[in-house]
């Protein structure tokens, strides 16, 4: 990754923008608005047919699967429908404004869409879908509609950023935070993108800079430009943002403030003026009840289903190995109280006792995580490898030590290494599973994890529980593990 942007002021030359340049503009404006249109517009179309074969299917599941009557011509009505109403809410406008371009969180808007399809046909279904309402194909309808959806908008998605080149970004800020914006690039899922150039941006070299920026647009052939700016006026980040719009390619701000705040801000309007709200760091009485109903619900049913599964993983590892079927540790959960997190065992019995001499292999920050490691046992390695090793811990869930979704659990010399604020991360009880297990909790140093947690716990909702569950469940498939 280069550098064209270390501006300083023996570049007086640089400041004015030269002819080649302006001259040079057009042909960048119509290069990258020709690149960044046929990407754009691949994902739109994309979608597009997705929901119309999505509402094609919806119907025929609703009405043919159920015995109910043969629907009028006029049902295909609710084909371009749901593609002008999801046109009209945005859901086909996203995609170019967003580097992570995931379905999961559309599933609000699409679940709003599938109630509005589902409610017009119980109102106008004898004059448009047919001739006798069956509740039944209604209900039918609005659960196959928003299932339909969900999946072939993921399934679209998918085929696209598979088949489009991967976006050229450009960095325009310190190396060290070019650094951290292609690891993040590389490390999360469902983004087809990586950096390929840097530039500084200097406060009070504007003029120099934007020149220099377009250049390296064209000759880079950048489709998005991520700012994070650091200590730069208001104005100057207004003309950069105006001039990379001018030549078609998207831009992205990286605010820092972001990253003590998370998304647990709310926008208001003071006359023309954008403030922003914080929400209360703790969790209200009745969202705690939601989330407790929610971890004595699934762990309680989870520990009555795979009962039989938990007899047989301990009589294979008794049959393994000598020692005791499960792994005792205590870890530090909510507001600092040590408890005993319970897991299948799946090392040695001395494996405490090795841990000295294979410090020199340890493969992160402020964890300790050796891929291969030679303390594991034959049925521990098929364990972890499938997360197995981790189903004891609905039992903690089950007593309250734990939540499905939470903070990680420390064990007391991690905890020790978390100061400041991000000990706030304390606030929520810890998680068997949560935001560090979807990017890969062997990867990720301390440092990063703490700050993972804590906003987690700024950011708290129900709806946020619900994805970061679902997201597990195809980490684990993939042997990422838990």
């Amino acid at each position: 990754m280069s550098d064209h942007g270390e501006y300083t002021a023996a570049a007086p030359s640089s400041a004015i923008p030269s002819q080649e340049s302006v001259a040079q503009r057009p042909i960048i404006e119509r290069s990258h608005a020709r690149t960044s249109g046929r990407r754009d517009r691949t994902y739109r179309r994309a979608l597009a047919i997705s929901d119309a074969s999505a509402m094609l299917l919806a119907l025929f599941l609703s009405i043919y699967t159920l015995g109910g009557e043969t629907p009028r011509v006029t049902a295909l009505l609710a084909v371009p429908a749901v593609v002008l109403v999801a046109k009209a809410i945005g859901l086909y406008d996203r995609d170019e404004l967003l580097l992570r371009k995931t379905t999961l969180d559309e599933a609000p808007q699409l679940f709003h869409l599938a109630t509005v399809i589902a409610l017009f046909a119980y109102l106008l279904g004898e004059k448009i879908v047919f001739g006798d309402v069956d509740k039944t194909s209604v209900f039918a309808l609005w659960v196959s509609t928003f299932l339909c959806l969900l999946l072939f908008r993921y399934g679209a998605r998918s085929l696209v950023t598979h088949r489009v080149p991967i976006e050229r970004c450009l960095v325009l800020g310190a190396e060290d935070i070019a650094d951290d914006v292609s690891t993040k690039l590389e490390a999360t899922h469902a983004v087809s993108a990586h950096v390929v150039d840097r530039i500084s941006f200097v406060p009070g070299q504007v003029e120099a800079l934007i020149p220099r920026l377009e250049r390296a647009i064209a000759d880079g052939g950048i489709e998005r430009v991520i700012i994070a700016p650091e200590q730069v006026d208001q104005g100057e980040i207004l003309d950069v943002v105006r001039a990379i719009k001018a030549v078609g390619v998207n831009v992205t701000l990286v605010p820092r403030i972001f990253e003590v705040l998370g998304s647990s801000v709310v926008f208001d309007d003071l006359s023309g003026m954008q403030l922003l709200a914080m929400r209360r760091l703790r969790m209200s009485r009745s969202s705690l009840m939601l989330k407790r109903s929610l971890d004595l619900a699934v762990s309680g049913a989870g520990l009555f289903v795979i009962s039989p599964l938990l007899l047989a993983f301990a009589l294979a590892i008794k049959l393994d190995t000598r020692g005791t079927v499960f792994f005792r540790q205590t870890r530090v959960g909510r507001d600092g109280e040590r408890f005993e997190i319970l897991k299948f065992r799946t090392m040695v019995a001395d494996a405490d006792a090795r841990k000295d001499e294979l410090r020199g292999d340890n493969e992160t920050t402020g964890l300790f995580k050796i891929a291969g490691d030679p303390r594991i046992t034959r049925v521990g390695r098929i364990l972890r490898k499938t997360s197995l090793d981790e189903l004891p811990q609905l039992i903690n869930v089950f007593k309250g030590d734990m939540s499905l979704v939470g903070p990680r659990p420390l064990v007391v010399d991690e905890d020790s290494q978390v100061v400041g604020w991000h000990r706030r991360r304390l606030a929520l009880t810890p998680g068997m599973t949560g935001q560090w297990q979807i990017l890969g909790s062997a990867k990720i140093p301390l440092h990063e994890m703490v700050k993972i947690d804590y906003l987690y716990v700024t950011t708290w909702s129900f709806w946020t529980d619900i994805k970061i569950l679902l997201r597990t469940v195809p980490y684990v498939l993939r042997g990422g593990g838990l």
